[in-house]
């Protein structure tokens, strides 16, 4: 091609066809973060540039989107639990991650699905991996207090947060010591958007002792295995992690308009879950909000641990059919180590079943 007429074509792709967009590889190897906004929170300080590192073979751009809030379910196991397990009958039980058993992509998954924790059997605990599995009580506030009735956060010992990008710089020792147990950290959406803020929050977080998870927001209009593709080409495989999370809700803002019938969500969740299982070796965790869950998730995946959004009401009124793992209480958190506000979170157990859930095939 003749070199003055690339600077026309270049012009009239970017104004007629919209070949490229703010989320695509381009966008990733120039280090200028999407448009997409990953929580409930407002980013009160300027947002960290990407840096992705390596450029990797060139994937099909997908349009710029938003990503909404996430969630998480409740505790049981506990005398605050009293009210709630009067009114149903069996208590709820708490799924387990599965073994980290490094398997390949392509292999067989197994064919039980089993959803209660192995509490029996959990190793001796280290002097030193004592002092890492520590329990720091929850000295959060929130910005918009929510009364939740006769069972709140506060009756659940073990506290965490999600956060992402717009956390900007954590200081990760400082918010485990206010109460951060356990972190949920963005990493991925659709198939090409990578959270510039990733790699640093997730070694951050673990040089802190905060057990830490990774988490996708799923795209749907995209291909499952792309999705799939993408998370494990860009979180390790870590056998201190927590299981990955999917992230599944609605989500306005999003230039992706596809409504799709619950049997193909289902459909494409299942694909983006079966991938992850076999490589990570553990179950992956299911988080929704109100409106998605009511829509297509009310009476399925049964198997699979909930992390439930429900930041009015408690999760048993909101999803009165739905055993959780993890509750996400608030989008209004405050802490000191984090500027703005952030995503709360309670684990569904004692101290105790949190130790065991935790270390179960995660080291």
């Amino acid at each position: 091609m003749h070199r003055s007429t690339v600077p026309a074509f270049v012009l009239a792709c970017l104004s007629i066809t919209g070949c490229t967009s703010s989320s695509g590889p381009e966008a990733l190897v120039a280090g200028i973060p999407s448009r997409e906004t990953t929580s409930s929170v407002t980013p009160t300080a300027p947002v960290p540039q990407a840096s992705v590192g390596e450029t990797r073979a060139p994937l099909r751009a997908e349009p710029a989107q938003k990503v909404l809030a996430w969630g998480g379910p409740m505790p049981s196991g506990s005398p605050a639990f009293a009210a709630v397990d009067q009114q149903n009958a069996a208590a709820p039980t708490l799924p387990q991650p599965r073994a980290s058993i490094a398997p390949q992509i392509g292999a067989a998954l197994p064919n039980e699905r089993p959803v209660q924790l192995a509490m029996a059997g959990a190793p001796a605990i280290s002097a030193g991996s004592a002092v890492r599995s520590r329990i720091f009580r929850s000295n959060f506030s929130d910005a918009k207090p929510i009364n939740f009735g006769k069972v709140t956060p506060r009756h659940f010992p073990v506290h965490g947060v999600d956060v992402s990008r717009w956390q900007g710089n954590i200081d990760w020792e400082r918010l485990r010591s206010r109460g951060a147990n356990f972190a949920f950290i963005k990493a991925t959406d659709g198939g090409d958007h990578l959270d510039p803020m990733f790699k640093t929050n997730w070694n951050r977080a673990k040089a802190a002792g905060v057990k830490r998870g990774a988490y996708h927001f799923f795209y749907w209009c995209r291909a499952a295995s792309h999705q799939a593709e993408w998370f494990i080409r860009n979180v390790p495989r870590d056998p201190d992690a927590l299981p990955p999370v999917i992230d599944v809700e609605y989500n306005g803002e999003s230039s992706c308009k596809m409504r799709l019938p619950r049997a193909k969500v289902l459909e494409k969740m299942q694909v983006f879950m079966d991938m992850l299982e076999r490589h990570y070796g553990q179950r992956p965790i299911i988080y929704t909000a109100p409106d998605f869950y009511k829509d297509h998730l009310s009476g399925e995946f049964l198997n699979y641990p909930f992390w439930l959004r429900a930041v009015a009401q408690h999760p048993s009124r909101v999803y009165p059919d739905r055993k959780w793992l993890f509750w996400q209480y608030s989008g209004s958190g405050l802490s000191h180590g984090v500027e703005g506000k952030i995503d709360l979170n309670v684990f569904s157990g004692s101290e105790e079943a949190w130790n065991r859930w935790s270390r179960g095939g995660n080291g």
